[in-house]
């Protein structure tokens, strides 16, 4: 008969060949944790969403899978390759299979559109003028921007920059497309036209994107699977329709938009997130898990795994 331990222990693992894998990744500073043993990975080819109230660690949890910090316990493994440690110019190369969109679309503003998108290919790869051109204008008009690219950042609405934004960041064709609140500072018709457009794009180049956001509309219109980070915890993740179904009252409560619940004005007097946990990530270390790079534990969502036998 199985203990209750075994009934309640589920890893975080997504369906499907992982090309991002955290394992009990923990990030600190000074007497604060912003991440406390988060565990899970990222689909290749797919749109993930990682959501949380304000202050859960979601920027900390993008710059860690980056390399740009380093968590004090756990594993981040990108495409096969586990970056925690790793000297820097390994470091430097798998950052190349990485392409971001950041916040403010971080462009240049004496550089017009055209060479603001064109940056990184004239900054780490040796293609010639014509090769820039011809990645440049096929990404800009995938974002439509063909008819602005001569403009400076500064003659364009928010919402070409963030197209911009977003053609600077395929143009050098990555593995790995990470967003860092893509929707910020835009109107909801113009987020609604930019998540058509993203869904658009990884369809279009099949790259994996990766969404850091608040934004529950617009991860209801692009995300294929879904994370929610809540007091420096991992709540649950799981597919979309999963998520949806679940009982958690966290999610219920942050999905829903509601006052009451869990989550609270105040994100110190939270309830702790612990006592909502819908897993344990002790259970990945028994069972059938695959190595990092490899195919997961068979095609099934979280909320559907076989228990690891006793």
């Amino acid at each position: 008969m199985e203990s209750e331990s075994q009934v309640e222990a589920q890893p975080w693992i997504a369906p499907g060949e992982p090309i991002i894998s955290l394992r009990g990744v923990t990030k600190s500073f000074g007497s604060h944790t912003v991440l406390e043993d988060i565990t899970f990975d990222v689909p290749k080819g797919r749109i993930t969403a990682i959501l949380g109230p304000s202050g859960t660690g979601k920027s900390v949890l993008l710059k860690n899978i980056l390399g740009l910090l380093v968590p004090e316990r756990g594993e981040i493994w990108v495409d096969g390759d586990q970056i925690v440690g790793l000297r820097e110019k390994r470091l430097y190369e798998i950052r190349r299979k990485f392409g971001v969109l950041f916040q403010d679309g971080a462009l240049f503003g004496s550089m017009n559109l055209y060479d603001n998108i064109a940056f990184p290919l004239r900054e780490h790869t040796r293609k010639n003028e014509a090769e820039i051109r011809e990645l440049v204008h096929r990404n800009a008009e995938l974002v439509g921007l063909m008819d602005h690219l001569k403009k400076l950042p500064g003659e364009v609405s928010g919402g070409m920059k963030k197209r911009a934004g977003l053609a600077r960041a395929m143009v050098t064709e990555p593995e790995i497309v990470l967003f860092d609140e893509p929707d910020s500072g835009l109107d909801p018709v113009r987020v609604a036209y930019l998540d058509e457009l993203v869904v658009t794009a990884q369809k279009e180049t099949g790259a994996t994107f990766f969404i850091i956001t608040h934004n529950i509309q617009s991860v209801m219109r692009t995300a294929d699977y879904m994370g929610v980070l809540f007091r420096s915890n991992l709540v649950k993740f799981a597919s979309k329709p999963d998520m949806l179904a679940t009982e958690n009252p966290i999610i219920q409560q942050f999905l829903a938009g509601r006052p009451e619940g869990p989550i609270g004005m105040d994100e110190m007097a939270d309830s702790d997130g612990r006592t909502f946990l819908e897993g344990d990530t002790t259970a990945l270390q028994v069972g059938p898990l695959a190595r990092p790079g490899e195919p997961a534990m068979a095609a099934h969502a979280p909320t559907d795994q076989p228990v690891p036998p006793a």
